[in-house]
């Protein structure tokens, strides 16, 4: 806001001594006002001129300063809230607001229209009469567009909008060439509709009609961000005119979609399952009109709409980061919303809070809401408290642009201007489409149903390319036989590709979708998961590593708990040689980063770490100063670790679009607690654990889950392993729940030391991170690699009547039960990797104990919960059938009372110990 603004008319005694005080001395008053006051000298001299007698200097100062003033509120107005009273619905009556923009709102009258006023200045026009500022300030700001900025609050972005609608007026001005490339890309998408409705009657298409000005206007954005530098965008969309998207935009042959409307069979090996046509995904190059490549990607969607939004903003910062060194400007994101769904959908308002993060900013992203004003069935009215669906924006200080989607030139004006903002100033941009869905949600849905009146009205509107061709026609720009001739062609062309995809016997082979930076890397086969590649790094490597990792810089005072910390770090490794769960992922990261492996770590609090173990970013004593202690390696790729903002579901989402765009390094998503991963369910299911079945889409994410029952209650407690067991399948994703810190280690680096990559979750612990049994010495790092099964190096093979099976945190407090009691007669095998689940290593382990009675799984959780639900169906059927030790059933996860949790606990062990009918018949006692 500036000095103008919402001056009312008490101020004019005020002004009126502003201006004595400026004709005394110009430079007492401020510069504004001195510019100001120039004008109006100016403007005063032309009226004395025309006038013999003109009133007293006071009242001709109030007077003129009065009207000035409210004519500056009224521009102020019109910038503010013009777009209330916009012409951007197509098809329904605007809502009503008041107070409206009449003049007399502003404290002027009609008599006042043809007075020249110098506030005229402040729209680029000088001094103009009320008439010529009110019909610039309509034009601009109440025809087809409608623009929210002013609360931006930066003064040079406000400028930066004003100087280029107010000069241009908002009104399009586009060369010939231009217009008939709007209408050769609105003909494509309605004719591509069109027949895609009378070809396969009855089948979903989702599509865009109401809405066909999307596709020039992302033609538009293309051509003018690599007209400004932009190598790559990738787009996320959810359904609403996919197919249209990915035949005119993305250039996906017409003919493999129609194949994929006739169900064609897939030509494919291994396990896929394919998924339905509008949520598939792309990639394409795509020359652009100045002769220069672009590429173009349109990330796979399930029908969680928004749920892509997330994929796409950490493919986008994993492909600036690897691919363009950092620099945003060279690769942009686009999504496309609907407005139900941004402004029903959490997921939006958590990636908005991400964008200006260091962790997450991709430098601004062009939002496109295609507002069909409708969500499924429910009124835009039931669907948002909000006055635009858009609302959101305002919460980063995003501008906001409202255009009517039936006015095509208007759309691919504003788009153009989007595009220029965010390569000038990085930040987000949303353009909200006013149009409508021509069906209901799909074209066999009936939508007077719910929505009689507006239905009614849609089906006598003409569609966007009926419009702007009688507009193009009346200008003269084109004739009715070009128009004829434009649609005849292509109606043939996709006739006669309908026609080759019908003879064809099948459809192509479906490929692996990933990009260039997966060459190299394979899809697993069975055998592949049976023994794990050798991980191991010499004894000097290693010591090295932990040298360097735990020396503090000189000259820097770190808080005395944090040095006393490195000084018993630095002590593994240079005296004992036995290092803790904090240390062997430490050395992990190290080990790999020496290998030219970068490595990628976010979360909540993941840099100190949520229970005070990690520690890999320090904060120096009294200051904002960090040190990272990895970076002492001094090498050639980096180690970023970020903590997150408060939010699973974005974040998550946001490490599975980075790992999807760099499978070379380590992508590592902790959660604060593993029990709060089940606020990000969706990108499990329908990512990581689907994506390469349903889209052919591998990942190399890893999840760190904190899980263990140290009775902290229902929510600190259990990462819901039985979650993630249900979810496997095919060898789809890896569980782990590692028992020792060199299985960690080994399990971390395995991960980048295979040809293939797969999702990999793990259990991690809590109260294990400072047990002191859990610890590894330097041999179990320098040798071998990761063990999916652990054996009892204590138990005597000839004596073992019973085998304990169980994973994690458990093992320990059945070791000190086994130790404590001296039980030759019990072995205790720890399944490291929950799946694929190393079933041939556990039949060993039942012929090397051939004298046990008793295989039984032992776990904390409660028997519905836990691995055991797995188990139980895996090995039913098998010769390793168990049975179960485990907390009863129940509907919460675990107790939140410690006096209770102890003696459920205890009955597990002792349970687990308690000697059988079997072992008492075996041994003699019965």
């Amino acid at each position: 806001m500036d000095q103008f603004t919402y001056l009312n008319n008490g101020n004019a005694a005020y002004v009126s001594a502003l201006y004595d005080d400026y004709q005394k001395d110009p430079a007492s008053v401020d510069f504004v006002w001195q510019k100001f006051f120039e004008g109006f000298d100016l403007g005063k001299s032309s009226i004395n001129e025309n006038n013999p007698a003109p009133p007293s200097h006071t009242v001709e100062v109030a007077t003129v300063l009065e009207k000035e003033i409210n004519v500056l509120n009224l521009i102020n107005g019109y910038r503010t809230r013009g777009h209330l009273f916009t012409k951007t619905n197509p098809v329904m009556e605007r809502r009503k607001h008041s107070p409206a923009l009449e003049l007399e709102n502003f404290g002027l009258i009609d008599a006042d229209l043809d007075t020249i006023f110098n506030a005229g200045a402040k729209v680029g026009i000088g001094p103009a009469t009320l008439r010529e500022i009110r019909e610039l300030l309509e034009q601009t700001y109440c025809r087809s567009i409608g623009a929210e900025y002013l609360y931006m609050r930066d003064p040079e972005k406000i400028k930066w909008f004003e100087s280029r609608m107010e000069k241009e007026r908002n009104t399009p001005r586009f060369s010939a060439d231009k217009k008939k490339n709007i209408l050769n890309r609105l003909n494509e998408a309605v004719v591509f509709e069109n027949f895609l409705g009378t070809k396969f009657l009855g089948q979903k298409r989702f599509s865009l009609e109401g809405a066909e000005s999307l596709i020039p206007a992302l033609d538009f954005v293309i051509e003018k961000g690599a007209e400004l530098g932009v190598e790559e965008y990738i787009i996320g969309m959810g359904h609403r005119g996919r197919l249209n998207v990915l035949a005119n935009i993305m250039r996906k042959p017409y003919k493999e979609i129609f194949s994929e409307f006739q169900g064609k069979n897939y030509d494919v090996t291994g396990v896929f399952g394919g998924d339905v046509k509008y949520h598939l995904g792309y990639s394409n190059d795509i020359q652009v009109s100045n002769g220069r490549m672009v590429h173009i990607s349109l990330c796979p969607n399930p029908s969680h709409l928004e749920t892509v939004d997330a994929i796409v903003e950490g493919e986008t910062r994993s492909k600036a980061d690897l691919k363009y060194n950092g620099n945003h400007r060279k690769i942009a994101p686009i999504l496309l919303h609907g407005d139900a769904s941004i402004a029903g959908q959490g997921i939006v308002y958590e990636i908005l809070q991400m964008s200006k993060l260091d962790g997450f900013r991709t430098g601004g992203t062009i939002h496109l809401v295609v507002n069909n004003q409708v969500g499924f069935t429910t009124n835009y009215k039931d669907g948002r408290s909000s006055t635009y669906c858009t609302d959101l924006a305002k919460v980063v200080l995003s501008p906001v642009f409202h255009v009517n989607g039936d006015d095509a030139e208007a759309l691919a004006y504003v788009i153009n201007m989007a595009m220029e903002y965010r390569q000038t100033f990085q930040e987000d941009v949303f353009i909200d489409i006013l149009c409508y869905r021509k069906y209901g949600h799909n074209e066999s849905d009936e939508p007077k149903f719910t929505q009689p009146l507006l239905y009614k009205a849609i089906e006598a509107h003409p569609n966007p390319k009926e419009i702007y061709v009688k507009k193009l026609i009346a200008e003269g720009s084109v004739d009715a036989n070009y128009v004829e001739e434009l649609e005849k062609t292509f109606k043939d062309q996709l006739q006669i590709l309908l026609d080759e995809s019908k003879a064809e016997e099948k459809f192509k082979p479906v490929k692996q979708m990933f990009d260039g930076v997966w060459k190299g890397l394979r899809i697993p086969v069975d055998k592949d998961f049976h023994t794990s590649p050798d991980t191991s790094i010499s004894a000097e490597a290693l010591l090295n590593i932990g040298r360097d990792i735990t020396t503090l810089p000189t000259g820097k005072k770190f808080l005395k708990k944090v040095e006393k910390l490195f000084e018993a770090r630095k002590k593994m490794a240079a005296q004992t040689q036995i290092f803790d769960w904090a240390m062997g992922e430490l050395l992990a990261y190290g080990s790999l980063l020496k290998e030219h492996y970068a490595v990628r770590l976010t979360g909540e609090d993941v840099e100190r770490g949520t229970f005070s173990h990690r520690h890999a970013i320090l904060t120096v004593e009294d200051s904002e100063e960090k040190y990272n202690p990895l970076d002492a390696l001094q090498t050639d790729v980096r180690f970023e670790i970020y903590n997150s903002l408060l939010s699973e579901y974005a974040v998550l989402g946001f490490e599975y679009g980075y790992a999807l765009a760099n499978p070379n390094a380590l992508i590592i998503w902790e959660a604060q607690f593993g029990d709060f991963a089940n606020g990000a369910q969706i990108i499990i299911d329908q990512y990581i654990a689907s994506a390469e079945t349903k889209w052919k889409l591998g990942n190399g994410l890893v999840l760190l889950l904190p899980h263990g029952y140290e009775g902290q209650g229902p929510e600190h407690s259990s990462a819901r392993i039985e979650r993630f067991m249900e979810l496997c399948a095919n060898n789809n994703i890896q569980v782990a729940n590692c028992s020792t810190p060199a299985n960690f280690f080994h399990i971390l680096r395995r991960q980048l030391h295979r040809d293939f990559r797969k999702p990999l979750i793990i259990f991690t612990p809590k109260s294990l991170l400072r047990h002191p049994k859990c610890v590894s010495p330097i041999d179990d790092f320098t040798r071998g690699g990761f063990q999916e099964l652990i054996d009892d190096s204590l138990a005597n093979t000839e004596y073992v009547k019973r085998i304990l099976f169980c994973s994690g945190k458990i093992y320990y407090d059945l070791l000190e039960k086994q130790r404590a009691e001296e039980r030759r007669d019990i072995a205790i095998v720890r399944i490291e990797q929950l799946y694929p689940t190393p079933v041939q290593q556990m039949k060993n382990i039942k012929k090397k104990y051939s004298n046990a009675r008793e295989l039984i799984w032992v776990q904390e959780e409660p028997q519905n919960m836990g691995a055991w639900p797995y188990i139980c169906r895996k090995f039913c059927e098998t010769d390793l059938q168990m049975s179960v030790i485990s907390r009863r059933e129940s509907s919460s996860t675990a107790t939140g009372h410690t006096k209770l949790h102890e003696p459920e606990q205890a009955a597990i062990i002792e349970d687990a110990f308690k000697t059988s009918i079997h072992i008492m018949e075996t041994i003699g006692l019965k």
